[in-house]
């Protein structure tokens, strides 16, 4: 008798929940960039009629395709329970682009509009090295300890998600603290609410009128939000491409800046498909890494100019019980409210503490899984591969404009936080190797290390040879170390495999 074929909804109720926390974490970015680059002094003609529609494009493209995805795999498992992968626009990517590209090619320039098509270059630049990096992905993801790249992932996830928004959720007490109750109550607790409306929406809904009605915002933001409004386009343009002269000419400088932060999203996604496969669901890594790369550079033809990736929200919205059904109202979302200006209108209304809860519970989700999904004796590599984000979160927060606080209170955490996804995983993996006594695996993972500190990816502000070469010294050191018990052990092995044959032989 044949297997009877389940059928895999197009939308259920329980994406109702992931729907709102993976829009309003892509609603959170679109506002900073918005808001930033008008700041910067950039026309609104190209903040909201070009950029917010094209990374627009981006997030559509995303979530459809791992729509698709999630399909396909549940027909090849026959089960329901398959969650789609989350995705959107990197954040700490988006603020190297705005800060480390964008400005700086402001800067020379002096021309916003040729600065923007710079940026446009950069960021199609990065999506083609990211699809030339997926070819590698499944050798990095099957040799790279779970616990590492986890543990690197839980670090982002406490340090820049859930305790960030955590902060975010007590600017406006009172409605911070009553959201962040439902959002427990309603998620975690799983407890129906009034008229069985989901969590997140009933959160988003009491929390705004909460926040008008007891003053913590103003009424002003409503007819801010709603002057926003309008028609913009999505059309492509060649503008992408006339960035190229300029970014292999005067702004070539800007190649130190890619380079590194693609591998890092790249890194980005590989971590959040390896959280997803320990909840369950195993995608491809390499074909998630080009589809990452491929909305990167479709976005940068429609005028988007920030690289996207797989989101950490993947293992909450796991959590939550969605499907796909989640993701292609996002993408239907995100194209009616970029073509009619109403994410920027939202952004002006709903205040940031009544949806930083959802993001606060997204976060402690991924460092549960994180430990959940690790054997007890891997709890140790874990920990170790979360610190150095702590590191990353006091120098990207502080040192720009306190650089003596952070000196004062340690020389070490700028050059921990600089690299920190590369520090993190290779923090993390050496201890596993070290606990499974694998050393010649721990010393590989050291060179590795000093290689990479040498060029400048890890504890340097920028690639360069002999970047930090005192860390490379003390990694070379290590290794030799590890290297020295590996031989050790081969050696002890080859006398305990002679006298065995000795003795059989006698």
């Amino acid at each position: 008798m044949s297997e009877k074929t389940v059928h895999y909804p197009w939308f259920k109720k329980e994406d109702t929940d992931a729907f709102f926390a993976l829009f309003q974490n892509n609603l959170a970015n679109f506002v900073i960039i918005a808001v930033t680059m008008l700041g910067l002094g950039f026309p609104a003609s190209i903040v909201f009629g070009k950029v917010i529609p094209g990374a627009a494009v981006a997030v559509i493209f995303g979530n459809l395709y791992y729509a698709y995805m999630a399909n396909r795999l549940a027909k090849k498992e026959n089960r329901t329970n398959v969650t789609a992968l989350s995705y959107g626009i990197s954040t700490p990517v988006m603020f190297v682009f705005l800060f480390g590209v964008l400005v700086p090619a402001n800067a020379l320039t002096g021309d916003p509009e040729l600065a923007w098509r710079i940026a446009l270059a950069a960021a199609f630049l990065s999506g083609v090295i990211e699809v030339l990096a997926s070819f590698s992905g499944n050798w990095i993801q099957r040799n790279l300890p779970r616990a590492a790249m986890l543990g690197a992932l839980a670090g982002v996830a406490l340090a820049f998600i859930a305790g960030e928004m955590l902060f975010m959720t007590l600017e406006m007490p009172v409605v911070g603290l009553f959201v962040l109750a439902v959002i427990l109550l309603g998620i975690v607790g799983k407890v129906a609410l009034p008229f069985k409306i989901p969590a997140s929406l009933f959160a988003i809904v009491i929390g705004t009128v909460l926040a008008f009605g007891l003053g913590y915002a103003d009424v002003s933001a409503i007819n801010e939000g709603l002057s926003n409004l309008g028609f913009y386009p999505i059309l492509p343009s060649l503008a992408v491409f006339e960035g190229f002269q300029f970014l292999f000419g005067t702004m070539i400088a800007l190649l130190a800046v890619i380079l590194p932060i693609t591998i890092y999203n790249a890194v980005e996604t590989m971590n959040n498909v390896e959280a997803m496969s320990a909840e369950g669901d195993s995608y491809d890594v390499r074909e998630c890494q080009a589809v990452d790369g491929v909305g990167t550079m479709l976005g940068a033809v429609f005028g988007g100019m920030f690289p996207t990736t797989v989101y950490i929200a993947s293992v909450g919205s796991k959590w939550m019980g969605a499907g796909r059904g989640y993701s292609i109202l996002n993408a239907g979302v995100f194209f009616i409210a970029a073509m009619f200006g109403i994410i920027a209108a939202l952004s002006a209304i709903i205040p940031v503490a009544v949806v930083a809860p959802i993001l606060v519970y997204v976060g402690i989700s991924m460092v549960s899984s994180a430990f959940a999904t690790n054997e007890k004796k891997y709890y140790i590599a874990v920990a170790i591969a979360m610190l150095p984000y702590f590191a990353n979160y006091l120098m990207t927060r502080f040192n720009g404009n306190n650089p003596e606080m952070i000196a004062n209170l340690s020389e070490g955490i700028v050059p921990l936080g600089q690299g920190a996804m590369f520090t993190a995983i290779i923090f993390g993996a050496i201890t596993v190797f070290l606990i499974d006594h694998e050393f010649h695996k721990a010393a590989i993972f050291s060179f590795i290390a000093a290689f990479l500190s040498f060029i400048g990816l890890m504890h340097a502000p920028q690639l360069s040879f002999g970047a930090a070469s005192e860390f490379a010294i003390g990694y070379v050191l290590i290794g030799v170390f590890f290297g020295a018990y590996w031989l050790k052990n081969v050696k002890v092995t080859a006398q305990e495999r002679e006298k065995v044959k000795t003795n059989t032989a006698a």
